[in-house]
């Protein structure tokens, strides 16, 4: 390949949102002006959920892991001076996909653009929420069928648009194999290219088999991942053309970006997280064959914390490295005709096809989320006993744990802190939306939008139409509530066989001892407070705590304080586990221990798991709380002997 015929590089990306639309439309204007070509934009979970910053269940989640927008005014400043029609815009977006995109289509309009000539994503995969993520609202049924309205609404009206991103990145964070990756995602597709076949011409239907995106996960294990991306390439060609009949190979293209993984980064030596994420990007650089259209990466501390704009612009610049210094797009694909790697894709789309197999038999992916559930939920365990055994190494945290103190860690400095005032200048600018805004016109457009919803039509025009009259994120998502009702999710943890974890029988003889000791089997609530759907360590905490032989109670995410402190009560634990990664941990614990002393159980211990920096883990204990673990904290037998003995009655005495 000549130096004139150099590919063209990916759009480089940095994953941002936080605080408030104002702050966050600085941060997005500064990654632009330091080489960025795109935007990937992260939402709050109340936004991501369908909630205003002022609901009860948004309490200290608002800004936290994303942006709020909570009605037009807030998506107006988030890209003000941001030429939208110029620009390539990625929203990891779900639940609340319609909405956001209504709100974007607003805005772009505003500005003068022309709506047809609008470039980006919203991800808008459902299914991948219930298995991974946990930020749905509705049932799978008309969840899907949202999914299939915008997609049939971009279709003719923003062509350039993708209307769903199938997102397989959070199945491999929540332990899935490749195989599982490759056929979960897959089958998600195809649950939506089957909804969408009857909505449109059969003519048209290959363009819109085309506009069908994926966003994926790259592991460390490099070969692997590589092989990964290149089966994925293979099997989406194969689905196009038998499964739907997809001639022309444009349509059957497999597009992909990506963000390499955040589940193997480490809170200890979290200096090596950077040699860990350039490897990664590899994975989906190197085979031009299976290259990313776009890509995202982490930065160093995000085991710590929020990463500060500084540790966004290293990764960023590592992509600027890869991309124009060294001589990767120039060449053809490295691998083709490797047979070592020709050998180790036809194995994973062997396994894949074989799952997929299993999913159709169940009736597709529709059907078969507790199915994948419970395989993620294993899978995941099985990983954990694998660097807990040390079969899996992880440097610096099961070996080679010693070394000298990064220099890269100032204390606080080394993360961006929240700001205290953000979540109360949202609130204060939402109520003053709600008052300058025509309250007959909001009601009219809620009204037509419920309408479209219970008479089966495609929502994407009321929505857009209830956006200009000033409704808000959580008015939206209340007349989808409403029409369609509210899911909750399967938990994958209560079936499932006992795995052979070493060290399991001194621990079930010990819960047995002490369950004699207390005249009941040790009950063991495990809850998640506020709005944060990352469940993988809670449902591994109650899987190794059933192993143990505690009782377990654990009924998934999004439940307030009251409602963990009122099931505590009513189930008479013995110990209550929280779960928070989203960074709200303070206000929600403080607002809970302050609840279970109200309720009269000041002596049941309280645990608490999460991305959680020093200072709050003093401040949480201050409060009350027994014991704090954060990402080092990998050894989970350990944790169960911590809730023994927190239980346990001869323990307390001795105290």
């Amino acid at each position: 390949m000549t130096q004139s015929q150099k590919d063209r590089p990916w759009l480089i990306r940095t994953y941002a949102g936080h605080s408030t639309a104002a702050a966050s439309n600085a941060l997005y204007r500064s990654n632009l002006e330091r080489g960025q070509t795109g935007l990937s934009v992260a939402f709050d979970l109340p936004t991501q959920t369908g909630y205003d910053s002022d609901h009860v269940l948004s309490r200290g989640e608002v800004g936290k892991v994303g942006v709020p927008v909570n009605h037009l005014g807030d998506m107006r400043a988030l890209f003000d001076g941001i030429p939208l029609e110029k620009m390539n815009t990625s929203m990891t977006i779900n639940a609340t996909a319609p909405w956001l995109l209504a709100l974007y289509i607003a805005v772009a309009e505003e500005q003068g653009a022309d709506v047809t000539a609008l470039q980006g994503t919203v991800q808008n995969d459902l299914i991948k929420e219930y298995l991974s993520r946990g930020t749905y609202i509705c049932p799978p049924a008309p969840s899907l069928k949202m999914i299939a309205d915008v997609a049939e609404y971009c279709y003719t009206n923003v062509p350039k648009w993708n209307p769903m991103n199938v997102c397989s990145y959070h199945l491999q964070e929540a332990g899935a194999t490749p195989e599982q990756e490759l056929a979960f995602a897959l089958a998600t597709a195809t649950a939506v290219l089957d909804a969408l076949k009857p909505r449109v011409p059969a003519e048209d239907f290959p363009q819109l088999v085309g506009r069908i995106s994926f966003f994926v996960n790259a592991g460390i294990r490099f070969v692997t991942e590589m092989c990964k991306m290149r089966a994925f390439v293979d099997l989406w060609d194969e689905i196009c053309r038998e499964r739907y009949g997809v001639d022309d190979p444009k349509f059957r293209r497999f597009r992909y970006g990506v963000q390499v993984n955040s589940l193997g980064l480490t809170e200890q030596q979290p200096e090596n997280n950077v040699y860990r994420i350039l490897i990664e990007m590899l994975a989906v650089t190197l085979s031009k064959k299976a290259r990313a259209r776009a890509v995202q990466l982490p930065a160093w501390n995000e085991a710590l914390g929020l990463p500060r704009p500084w540790d966004q612009q290293w990764s960023m610049r590592m992509q600027q490295i890869m991309a124009h210094e060294t001589d990767l797009l120039e060449f053809d694909d490295l691998f083709d005709g490797n047979p070592a790697v020709d050998a180790k894709v036809e194995l994973l789309k062997e396994g894949a096809r074989a799952e997929l197999a299993n999913l159709d038999g169940i009736g597709g992916a529709i059907s078969a989320i507790d199915y994948m559930k419970g395989r993620l939920v294993e899978s995941n365990a099985d990983r954990l006993r694998r660097i807990e055994s040390g079969e899996t190494v992880v440097v610096g945290v099961n070996k080679w744990q010693q070394g000298a103190p990064s220099p890269l860690m100032t204390g606080a400095g080394d993360i961006m802190q929240s700001d205290p005032g953000a979540e109360a200048d949202q609130l204060s600018r939402l109520e003053a939306w709600r008052a300058a805004r025509n309250d007959d016109a909001v009601k009219k457009a809620l009204a037509e939008l419920r309408l479209a919803a219970e008479k089966g039509e495609n929502i994407m025009p009321a929505s857009i139409a209830a956006a200009k009259a000033g409704v808000t994120t959580g008015e939206w998502a209340a007349q989808m509530r409403a029409v369609h009702g509210e899911y909750r999710g399967p938990t994958g943890v209560s079936a499932g066989q006992s795995n052979k974890t070493e060290g399991l029988d001194d621990l079930r003889d010990a819960v047995d001892a002490v369950s004699d000791r207390l005249g009941r089997r040790l009950k063991f609530l495990v809850g998640k407070p506020g709005l944060d759907g990352h469940s993988n360590g809670a449902e591994q905490i109650a899987v190794r705590a059933r192993d143990c032989g505690m009782d377990i109670s654990y009924e998934g995410i999004r439940l307030t304080p009251a409602e963990i402190v009122e099931a505590a009560k009513a189930e008479d634990a013995h110990v209550v586990g929280l779960s928070i990664l989203s960074g709200s941990h303070v206000p929600l614990v403080e607002e809970l221990m302050k609840r279970m002393a109200e309720a009269g159980l000041n002596h049941v211990p309280v645990i608490v798991g999460g991305i959680i920096p020093e200072a709050d883990a003093t401040r949480l204990r201050a409060a009350g709380v027994a014991q704090v673990y954060t990402p080092k904290d990998f050894e989970l037998n350990v944790i169960m002997h911590d809730i023994i003995t927190l239980a346990d009655p001869a323990a307390v005495a001795a105290e």
